[in-house]
């Protein structure tokens, strides 16, 4: 542990490091001087429970004792620590009130990554400590703790997406539609949806989340700096998605950890064979609390299908006028593989879908759709490609109205 590790634990802790260390007369020194004599022993295998300074020893005996002592099944997602213990998560992926404790000496002992599900028995807190702590780990990832060696995400090859995900499902409203003739959506692609307030993102999000729910995929919502009463609204919309929420109270710090762990749920979900849609708002608000474009990169990055694993499709908005001045959006734009344009200007006149048809594009398109919609498709960008914005919104709308599909609206073209 370093001096400033040292510096943060309550006295008693202190105290208890001292007496398994064999600091001689340590209860006689001031707070200062033992925390210098304590920094010069050896204090790398000790892991700190609550306020309780723990051995792996001692770790492993308090896992005997609990044992005997009451007990609740629990399971939620890692988080860890710079100090390798972690909380799990019971609550989404942000931090709760009955979040539970897990050792270094645990994490390490089942090989534990963040953003893996993790279930096992907790017992309550023992005196000193403020949370309760896991007993011993039962599953992870709803299998049993692995022995061999487990599948990297970065070590895994990459592939081009073609497998599609319909937004054009009964129900779907117009600017779904719009979106799956225009950028076709497939898993393991990163989608860029350039936006403003006002200017439909949201409803485009919810949409591509309850199609890519329709579909089996695995939805992670995440809020970046978002009002509690839309983190609300998110919630009822896909109640079956898993949520990272970082409202606007929350510091910009903890904002970025629950952006990152969103992004090691996802990899972790891939790792085990499951197609994951990650839908962030915004990676613009991401990096002005992050200070750079880092953090924006790794999570757009991330989004790839997977050769022998499953695919992490990222659906992102960056927001016109933000606080980052458009660093998100310089820092993944050449990066993307479908681009999404909205148009506030359409929006605010009323004019829907607000898309701007012609900035939209999407990389790899022969291999998601068949040949025939295809062609069917260059003759709707053609039609679009002389008119303005407004007229062009208006023809798809009054198209998207008329049909009940994607492909009977192309067959009549």
């Amino acid at each position: 542990m370093t001096a400033r590790e040292l510096e943060s634990l309550h006295l008693a802790d202190l105290h208890a490091l001292a007496a398994r260390h064999g600091v001689d007369g340590y209860r006689l020194l001031g707070r200062r001087e033992l925390i210098a004599r304590l920094s010069e022993a050896d204090t790398d295998e000790l892991t700190v429970v609550g306020a309780t300074v723990l051995t792996d020893d001692a770790s492993d005996a308090i896992e005997e004792s609990a044992e005997e002592a009451p007990v609740e099944q629990v399971r939620g997602v890692l988080e860890l620590t710079r100090q390798r213990y972690g909380f799990i998560r019971l609550t989404g992926l942000e931090p709760g009130e009955g979040d539970v404790y897990i050792s270094a000496a645990q994490v390490r002992r089942c090989e534990l990554r963040p953003g893996d599900e993790v279930s096992g028995p907790a017992r309550e807190p023992r005196r000193g400590e403020r949370h309760r702590a896991l007993v011993h780990v039962d599953r992870v990832n709803g299998a049993e703790p692995q022995t061999t060696q487990r599948p990297q995400f970065d070590a895994l090859a990459p592939t081009l997406p073609e497998r599609r995900i319909a937004l054009d499902r009964a129900g779907s409203d117009v600017l779904t539609r719009a979106v799956d003739l225009l950028a076709p959506l497939a898993l393991g692609q990163r989608v860029l949806v350039r936006a403003a307030p006002r200017s439909g993102r949201t409803t485009l999000l919810r949409g591509v989340a309850r199609a890519a729910e329709a579909s089996d995929a695995r939805v992670i919502v995440l809020l970046i700096d978002e009002r509690p009463e839309e983190a609300t609204a998110w919630r009822e919309a896909v109640p079956t998605a898993e949520f990272a929420i970082a409202t606007a109270d929350l510091a910009p710090v903890e904002q970025v950890r629950t952006a990152e762990l969103a992004v090691e749920r996802a990899r972790r979900l891939a790792e085990s064979d499951d197609d994951v849609v990650l839908v962030c708002d915004s990676l613009s608000r991401l990096a002005y609390a992050a200070g750079d474009t880092a953090d924006v990169r790794r999570l757009f990055g991330t989004g790839r299908n997977l050769a022998g694993a499953g695919s992490v499709s990222v659906v992102a908005t960056v927001v016109a006028d933000a606080a980052d001045r458009a660093e998100a959006e310089r820092a993944v734009v050449t990066t993307e593989s479908s681009l999404v344009s909205l148009d506030p200007e359409l929006a605010v006149a009323g004019i829907f879908p607000a898309l701007r048809a012609a900035e939209c594009r999407v990389s790899n398109e022969e291999d998601i759709r068949e040949p025939d919609e295809l062609d069917a498709i260059r003759r709707l960008r053609s039609l679009l490609a002389d008119l303005d914005p407004a007229e062009a919104a208006r023809f798809l709308r009054e198209r998207i109205e008329s049909t009940e599909s994607n492909a009977e609206l192309l067959r009549s073209l």
